[in-house]
């Protein structure tokens, strides 16, 4: 069957969020933000009747974790060094004797050890790959998702059939 490879990367397709990265056990970034850019890439076979899938599935899939990380502060809920508490509507971040707090809503708790492109893109790939309607799986050879933090800088993970059977 034939293939082709389907770039997903609309003007739409973004989120902004605060973040800081934690170098050591004693060092951090200031909180700071992002706007940050997704492009997904998807190697699909081609059927005789010339259209792989519906692409506003796929779009719809992408900008739903967009949604969810948009106008977010991300923390590393992972991250060995940092303490995160919940308690009355708010959320205490506590790092090297420092702590923020901040309103639940304004947060989200990523399970990822550490809030870097590298990481959301992995993130975002598991995340994507899972979402996936199971009728669009079969068809699908290869995913790559690319986050970018700002122009010239970006992270891209990418998942294939040959590494694993979704």
């Amino acid at each position: 069957m034939r293939s082709v490879e389907v770039d997903l990367s609309k003007e739409r397709m973004k989120f902004s969020a605060g973040h800081f990265t934690v170098f050591s056990a004693s060092e951090r970034e200031n909180l700071h933000g992002h706007n940050f850019t997704v492009g997904a890439v998807f190697t699909t076979a081609v059927p005789e009747e010339g259209l792989a899938c519906d692409y506003a599935v796929l779009k719809k899939h992408v900008q739903a974790i967009c949604d969810r990380l948009d106008e977010k502060v991300l923390i590393a809920g992972k991250c060995p060094h940092i303490e995160i508490v919940h308690e009355g509507g708010q959320v205490r971040i506590r790092f090297a004797g420092e702590e923020m707090i901040l309103p639940a809503r304004d947060v989200e708790e990523l399970p990822i050890s550490n809030v870097t492109i590298e990481e959301l893109s992995m993130l975002f790939l598991g995340e994507l790959m899972e979402s996936l309607p199971r009728e669009l799986r079969p068809l699908i050879q290869s995913v790559s998702v690319r986050i970018s933090s700002g122009a010239g800088q970006g992270a891209t993970s990418k998942w294939g059939r040959a590494n694993d059977e979704r």
